[in-house]
C-alpha cells in the first residue's frame, strides 16, 4: 500500500456522528475502513469531498486522512477529525447530509458497491493522560 496522509490544520469532518453524553472538551471522530484496491480512488475522492465540507464547519479544529503503509492491521484508510466539542455534531451531520443530498451521493450504496468495511466512532480524551 502506498503511504499518504492529508492533513488540514485549524479551519472548519462525517454524517451520522454520535456525541458522547458529556460535551466538555474536544471530540474526535475516528473512522476506519477496509477499502479494496479497486475502489480506493473513488472512495478517497468522496472522502476528500466530504472533508472539504467538514473543514468549513464552525467548531472544526483539524483533520487527517491516513493510509496504512505497514503493519498487520486490517484497516487501510483511517480518517480523524477533531471538533471543538460534541455540541457541533448535530449541525455538522446536517451539513454533510445536505451536501450529499445536493450532490446525489449515497454513502451506504457506495460502501456496499465497493465492498468497503467501516468502523465509525467518536472518542474523547482520557483525562489522566
Amino acid at each position: 500500500m502506498s503511504q499518504s496522509a492529508i492533513r488540514s490544520p485549524v479551519s472548519e469532518s462525517s454524517a451520522n456522528q454520535e456525541a458522547p453524553a458529556s460535551a466538555a472538551g474536544p471530540l474526535y471522530r475516528v473512522d476506519k475502513f477496509i477499502v479494496p484496491a479497486a475502489g480506493r480512488d473513488e472512495f478517497l475522492g468522496r472522502v476528500r469531498d466530504t472533508h472539504d465540507v467538514l473543514r468549513q464547519q464552525e467548531g472544526f479544529l483539524q483533520d487527517m486522512i491516513l493510509e496504512q503503509n505497514s503493519g498487520p492491521g486490517v484497516f487501510n484508510i483511517v480518517t480523524l477529525v477533531e471538533w471543538a466539542s460534541a455540541d457541533v455534531v448535530g449541525r455538522v451531520s446536517e451539513a454533510v447530509a445536505r451536501h450529499h443530498a445536493e450532490t446525489g451521493f449515497d454513502r451506504q450504496a457506495m460502501i456496499a458497491r465497493l465492498g468497503i468495511t467501516a468502523d465509525i466512532a467518536s472518542y474523547s480524551r482520557i483525562p489522566a493522560f
